[in-house]
């Protein structure tokens, strides 16, 4: 990330769009205690389409929320590790929008992990009877696992 201040004439780079709310693109500059600035922009959507890599914040989370309803030039208080406020730089309309459904994603990898996580389970629960009474193959669980 690159740091960037306002500009020199004392104004944010773009008042375009004023407040930032959802469906908006937002440059902000998040500032630490001794004064080092990390530049960051995203467009704030709803928590299902956030996907921060492709560079959509979620409403929901704790910056969004600092600066919500906030206005190009705002400074905002913000404690997160070492960082202590927030500088609005610019709010204009987004010009684009997340392809896909980020929280379907989401429940589709947590339902393969949660299944996964149950075969490693049985598995070991086949572990312990073949210790226990007798012959049994655990490995032979893993086919059709998933079928339904």
């Amino acid at each position: 990330m690159e740091n960037r201040a306002v500009q020199a004439s004392g104004g944010p780079p773009n008042n375009e769009g004023c407040q930032v709310g959802i469906g908006t693109h937002v440059e902000v500059e998040l500032l630490t205690i001794e004064g080092a600035g990390e530049y960051l922009e995203f467009d704030l959507v709803p928590d299902d389409k956030a996907d921060f890599t492709a560079g959509f914040l979620g409403a929901g989370t704790p910056l969004a929320r600092a600066i919500l309803d906030k206005c190009a030039g705002c400074r905002v208080d913000y404690i997160a590790a070492d960082v202590v406020e927030v500088r609005i730089l610019s709010v204009a309309p987004s010009v684009s929008t997340p392809n896909v459904d980020r929280a379907a994603e989401r429940q589709a990898l947590i339902r393969e992990a949660v299944s996964r996580s149950n075969l490693v389970d049985a598995q070991r629960l086949a572990l312990t009877v073949d210790v226990k009474w007798g012959d049994y193959d655990p490995e032979g669980i893993e086919a059709g696992w998933d079928d339904d």
